[in-house]
């Protein structure tokens, strides 16, 4: 089957609704599916729930949504590079459901797994677990957390065949497979698409199983979060 969509806005064409809860693959700006993102916020919709483990920076990433006030929620575990997140929050427009960051990427590989929940330590003691089912194993208390099933996914990958098999490059492969397997519906972005076979089936981290619709963004940004470098 031939996935592959002429643009970003035609992948996501049909599937994005407002209300949705939308995972967003990457780690800071590092494997974001730039392309998709800016498609979502072309989108209009709205009163979204967003799973990720940060919101992007002022203007950039998933703080193009918030500049446009199509967020309603956070699931993240980082904030701390964009002021228009700390603003909203602060003043009440936007929910904030603060996840660890191993926890938020089990939450979503269980999701894919078809785990609707597992106990982990992590939290047990602190705000994290307020509201929660704790059980002790072993002598030791843990928190039940549930897992997660995002209604859309949107992924970056390196690259891709015809039918949705997937190589990541380097860290960029750090929430996307799991929030791939995670989605009812998963959207991928890559910089290059081969024919269908061509793949090393030894090289493909993530099976087409996982994918619906593929889209080519052979040359984004890759913006740099933070740049240090020593003086000449």
């Amino acid at each position: 089957m031939d996935k592959v969509y002429a643009s970003a806005t035609e992948a996501l064409a049909g599937i994005v609704k407002d209300g949705q809860m939308i995972a967003v693959g990457g780690f800071g700006l590092c494997g974001i599916p730039e392309a998709l993102i800016a498609a979502l916020r072309d989108s209009g919709v709205k009163d979204l729930t967003c799973v990720s483990n940060n919101a992007g920076v002022d203007g950039f990433g998933l703080g193009q949504l918030l500049n446009t006030r199509q967020v309603r929620k956070m699931i993240a575990s980082y904030v701390g590079e964009n002021k228009e997140f700390e603003r909203q929050y602060l003043s009440g427009e936007l929910e904030l459901e603060f996840t660890p960051q191993g926890t938020l990427a089990e939450k979503l590989r269980a999701g894919g797994a078809g785990i609707p929940a597992f106990f982990t330590r992590t939290g047990v003691g602190t705000i994290v677990a307020d509201g929660k089912e704790i059980r002790e194993f072993d002598g030791q208390q843990y928190v039940m957390e549930r897992s997660l099933v995002p209604d859309v996914s949107l992924v970056k990958a390196h690259i891709a065949d015809r039918s949705g098999n997937l190589v990541f490059r380097k860290t960029a492969r750090n929430f996307n497979p799991n929030v791939a397997m995670a989605g009812k519906f998963t959207v991928v972005e890559v910089e290059e698409i081969v024919e269908t076979g061509s793949l090393d089936p030894d090289q493909i981290h993530l099976p087409g199983i996982y994918v619906q619709r593929i889209v080519l963004n052979a040359t984004p940004e890759k913006r740099i979060e933070q740049r240090t470098t020593r003086p000449a």
